[in-house]
């Protein structure tokens, strides 16, 4: 920012064509632009209806509605004008290109409005990225917790903090500047510790929280990963109830990894659309199947999508053959037992990301894992064809059962690879079949992995670097070693006291601003 800083403008409300259009002014040159332009400067705070003229040509631009806002009781701290303007696009870009040719005018960065308010004192740091947050609030539950932080639950608490750390700080430091005075307490320090103590009790409090905030902002990660041509991008497109992804017969259609946003029951879902993992030679896919890889780990919940009609035949040829059954099981069993077996091992053993099949997986990638056997409408075509010589007296489980007792027995039967998967499921995403079963658990695992993360105090990594930062001196602090030394207090309780200033802006974060301000849009 220069010293003497240029009066920004923008158009602040969405793009034209649209009712109303505001336009907003901000900067010492505000009220000279505004009374250009309607000839007159209305009375503050109050809307007046106004001819909205080019100040070059004289021509009538609009009738809008015209409101000034004198600093430094306005939104960025400066004179600030608006004008409700009619939503047209030739409008819009009359009104900007008059201001535009105004002398100290000039167009407004992205953020920039914003950092003003933060940089006059109007939002802390914390209330900056609530406002970020809630103009990218997808889900209800995510607009209630960017709205707690635009209000300051985080900054509030955090200054509250950083002032009872300033008052241990001073008593402190008056023990250690005026020791020889009569006036000043012999014992200073325990007053001083007790205040370290209760904070460092009430940070680690609002820490130990599960990064249940953070979760909230980012919604549930899902990945649907699999082997190429198993339907993933049509279930992709039948979660998100629309053409998302381009859906081929051919495999390796899908290289890059897709993204959707959702709100399921209130609760925001991200899904991931990976390529079919697979060998292959071609580069441009092998890059496909890395970031799939790398995307899926990374994921909170994996849907591993195979093809129920090629499980099944992959199943019975392996039936057939006297060595194969389950991973890791011998080689003994006959008939459907033997069958069920070798149809877990088959679609189990597929290569996932970041694992060689299912022994020794990540123990955190295998807990999230979902079974969905896609195309049963297929399967089930190619069953009805085997006819009944292939089946045995046991019980037989109907292939299109979702989530339920014959398929917690399917689950927990000898195949030892089955029983990783959390959940199984039996649909078809082209005909629907299945669907629903899918969905309603994916939003209850929405729900539970979500719930009660409105009232975070926490909603950023960085604020919780900072608070674990503030955390790890005041521990320091409370250490024998340092505890009996003032000197050595004094410096954890003003690194302490540091950390927290950072978190909200006070100090030390020239370095961060670009990064916050970069994602807001013009106008804001």
């Amino acid at each position: 920012m220069n010293e003497v800083r240029d009066t920004i403008f923008a158009l602040s409300s969405g793009r034209g064509p649209a009712a109303i259009a505001v336009v907003r002014i901000s900067g010492a040159g505000a009220g000279a632009a505004l009374k250009q332009l309607i000839g007159k400067l209305p009375a503050p705070r109050e809307a007046a209806l106004a001819r909205v003229r080019d100040p070059a040509s004289k021509e009538t631009i609009d009738q809008a509605l015209a409101l000034w806002f004198p600093a430094p009781h306005s939104e960025t701290g400066e004179d600030v004008a608006e004008l409700q303007l009619h939503g047209g696009r030739a409008v819009i870009a009359a009104t900007l290109a008059a201001l535009s040719r105004l002398p100290g005018l000039r167009p407004a960065e992205a953020g920039e409005f914003t950092r003003r308010a933060f940089e006059n004192g109007k939002l802390d740091l914390t209330a900056v990225e609530g406002l970020a947050d809630l103009v990218l609030a997808d889900t209800q539950g995510q607009r209630r917790q960017a709205l707690r932080q635009l209000q300051g639950a985080l900054g509030k608490r955090a200054e509250s903090w950083r002032q009872r750390l300033i008052q241990a700080l001073a008593l402190t430091e008056a023990g250690i500047d005026f020791s020889d005075e009569a006036d000043v307490p012999a014992d200073l320090l325990a007053p001083a510790l007790a205040i370290a103590r209760e904070l460092e009790g009430e940070i680690a409090a609002a820490l130990a929280d599960g990064t249940r905030g953070e979760r909230l902002r980012e919604g549930l990660t899902v990945a649907i990963a699999g082997p190429p041509n198993a339907g993933k991008s049509t279930l992709l497109n039948r979660l998100a109830r629309r053409e998302a992804a381009i859906v081929s017969p051919y495999a390796g259609t899908t290289r890059d990894v897709i993204e959707v946003h959702l709100d399921l029951g209130g609760w925001p879902v991200t899904l991931l659309d990976t390529a079919g993992i697979r060998e292959t030679g071609d580069p441009v896919e092998m890059e496909g199947v890395r970031r799939a890889r790398q995307r899926a780990e990374a994921a909170d919940l994996v849907l591993w999508v195979v093809d129920a009609g090629e499980e099944n035949a992959a199943a019975k040829g392996a039936a057939k053959s006297p060595g194969v059954a389950g991973h890791g099981q011998g080689g003994g069993a006959r008939g459907v037992k033997a069958a069920r077996s070798a149809a877990g091992a088959a679609a189990a053993s597929v290569d996932r990301p970041g694992t060689q099949g299912i022994d020794g997986a990540d123990e955190r990638w295998m807990a999230a894992i979902w079974l969905v056997r896609n195309k049963i409408d297929r399967a089930q075509r190619s069953e009805s064809l085997a006819g009944e010589a292939s089946r045995s007296d046991e019980e037989i489980i109907p292939i299109n059962v979702l989530t339920s007792t014959a398929n917690e027995r399917l689950i927990h039967s000898n195949d030892g690879l089955a029983a990783n998967y959390e959940h199984r499921f039996n649909i078809s995403a082209l005909s629907g079949e299945g669907f629903d079963g899918l969905l309603q658990q994916l939003t209850r695992r929405a729900k539970a992995f979500l719930a009660g993360s409105e009232s975070a105090l926490i909603t950023r990594v960085r604020h919780r670097h900072a608070l674990e930062e503030a955390l790890a001196a005041l521990r320091r602090a409370g250490s024998p070693d340092v505890a009996v030394k003032e000197d050595l207090l004094a410096e954890e309780l003003r690194l302490a006291a540091r950390a927290l200033g950072r978190l909200t802006g006070r100090v030390d974060v020239e370095d961060i601003l670009d990064v916050i301000f970069r994602d807001f849009c013009i106008g804001k």
